[in-house]
């Protein structure tokens, strides 16, 4: 097998690209254990595009049976959860998981009353699953 993300890594979305958004956003479920055996990482991928007004802040959430919902405590997170604004539009933003949970999400919480909004979308970037490579639908 050669060695590539293609046989490591599987992307699922979570927040789906859509016009300017002006109020919150909660992303679909990822489970990690997809693919008949689960993958050991994840990494939370927020692709942010024009930020007119308003602040959008990034949570990442986890959840151990896809209904309990709670913020990933700072201990299992590896960079910042952006608070996107137009002064860090148009970037992306990468947030690593190190925590156990079998479900993750991201959510957006807006603020500021913004009137024409973000756009943005997230995926959840799973990776090293117990059995490579992963299977892709």
């Amino acid at each position: 097998m050669r060695h590539s993300l293609y046989n490591v890594a599987l992307a699922q979305s979570t927040i789906l690209p859509a016009a300017a958004r002006t109020t919150d956003a909660t992303g679909t479920t990822v489970d990690r254990m997809t693919d008949e055996g689960g993958f050991r990482s994840a990494l939370v991928v927020v692709h942010a595009g024009t930020v007119t007004d308003g602040t959008h802040t990034v949570e990442v959430q986890d959840s151990p049976n896809g209904s309990d919902w709670t913020a990933v405590a700072a201990e299992f997170l590896q960079g910042s959860e952006p608070a996107l604004t137009s002064s860090n539009d148009e970037q992306i933003h990468e947030i690593g998981y190190t925590g156990h949970q079998r479900y993750l999400r991201a959510v957006v919480t807006a603020s500021g009353s913004p009137s024409t909004g973000a756009v943005y979308s997230a995926v959840i970037l799973l990776g090293w699953p117990r059995r490579m490579p992963p299977s892709r639908a």
